[in-house]
């Protein structure tokens, strides 16, 4: 993570909000369009959400990135939570333990250009996720 870094407690529904707040805030620093802004922000909103639904407290870290010539946000996820015991399946749509629709990790996987997960069961998750502007 480098200058303009970032973080957002989350914690509860308003933390979700001014996450995603602050999340399109930073990137609109860089040549992102209005429509990407709005993807950033669902993105960041779905993954939030997460953490407030399965893990109660965490916290979302945002940071402009450069590679390649590139501009692009980075945004991390990262909760203490009870972690995810197969991801594989947490990607697929239609797939919750909450009785959701499923689609909070895959949706928020399409909207960004790069998505990593992390998890150990018992000790929590790390979701990473990058776009880049065009």
């Amino acid at each position: 993570m480098q200058d303009g870094d970032l973080r957002v407690a989350i914690a509860t529904d308003s933390d979700i909000v001014t996450a995603r707040q602050e999340g399109r805030r930073l990137a609109a620093r860089l040549d992102f369009s209005p429509s990407d802004l709005t993807v950033i922000a669902a993105a960041v909103s779905e993954i939030a959400r997460n953490i407030v639904t399965y893990a109660t407290k965490g916290e979302v870290r945002f940071a402009l990135v450069e590679k390649n010539g590139r501009q692009g946000i980075v945004v991390i996820a990262s909760d203490q939570g009870p972690g995810i015991r197969d991801i594989g399946q947490a990607l697929q749509d239609g797939f919750s333990t909450s009785g959701s629709l499923g689609l909070g990790l895959p949706g928020a996987k399409r909207l960004m250009d790069e998505f990593e997960v992390q998890s150990e069961p018992g000790h929590g998750t790390t979701v990473t996720m990058r776009k880049w502007a065009r």
